[in-house]
């Protein structure tokens, strides 16, 4: 496979007549899984499995396996896969200057990277950069083995795509953070041009307000002003949502309108996931 190539090309194992479409998010920390009936726009299977620690990516390969093994939602023909691969080794790139040949000085000065590392990139036309991030290979080999064609992308390609296309008639400046399992990013936005991109680990809600003021205090943004719009894991319950709420005067949490629906049977946990649900 070439540099930047975006789909993996094999013996095509996906049946075409089928109308469901797979979407596998892949971290050190846990798995989802989200499957979408295209024919009639509705999500069909959903399942999170969050690991007890960080894992290596030997091991998360094994909890693969035996969820496609365990789990016979995964084991039914797909029209098309998706991977998601979720990590903070990635760095935006704007195009004009971006050179193929040196994928990995982007990367060196913020991701521990090896020699041996694969890289590749994403484009993002909604603000002409590129992410360029290193997969897990032997995710992907796995998935190459067993369906044959599929495409993969980095998480933060999908958050920056949706929120970039969803502000495009916005001029105000606003804060956005996605909230996973043991990390968040922060996307600022100001005039639909990205200002900021970071993604920061948290244990603790004070974790979570300290970079959140402290990104603000950067950028001079006055936390009585500026709106703060959380997404992902989080509801107004959430003990996240309140302690940002003790601090900041607007606060709310994404509701994009959607015309996919969310069959019964799926848990409605695929809510929180703001990542596989626009990843299709």
């Amino acid at each position: 496979m070439e540099t930047g190539q975006k789909i993996i090309l094999a013996n095509n194992k996906i049946d075409q007549n089928q109308y469901k479409i797979l979407s596998i998010q892949v971290s050190l920390s846990g798995l989802s899984f989200c499957v979408l009936n295209s024919k009639i726009n509705s999500f069909c299977f959903f399942k999170h499995l969050k690991f007890d620690k960080k894992l290596n990516p030997g091991e998360v390969l094994d909890k693969l396996i035996h969820s496609f093994n365990t789990e016979k939602d995964l084991q039914q023909s797909f029209k098309s896969v998706k991977v998601i691969h979720d990590n903070e080794l990635s760095a935006l790139v704007p195009m004009p200057l971006f050179n193929e040949d040196f994928l990995a000085d982007y990367l060196k000065f913020n991701s521990k990277i090896l020699r041996t590392d694969f890289i590749t990139f994403d484009t993002i036309a909604a603000n002409d950069s590129v992410n360029v991030y290193v997969p897990y290979v032997n995710i992907n080999n796995y998935l190459y083995d067993r369906f044959g064609a599929f495409e993969f992308k980095h998480f933060s390609t999908i958050i920056l795509e949706t929120i970039l296309n969803s502000e495009k008639h916005s001029s105000a400046i606003k804060m956005f953070v996605n909230i996973g399992d043991d990390h968040f990013e922060i996307i600022v936005l100001e005039n639909n041009q990205l200002k900021l991109y970071n993604t920061f680990e948290y244990h603790t809600k004070e974790d979570f307000i300290y970079y959140i003021l402290f990104t603000a205090e950067q950028l001079e943004l006055n936390p009585e002003e500026f709106p703060l719009v959380l997404m992902g894991n989080i509801t107004e319950t959430d003990p996240f949502y309140k302690i940002a709420f003790t601090y900041i005067r607007n606060v709310s949490i994404l509701n994009l309108q959607s015309t996919t629906k969310v069959e019964t049977s799926v848990n409605t946990d695929i809510n929180l996931n703001f990542i596989l649900k626009n990843s299709f």
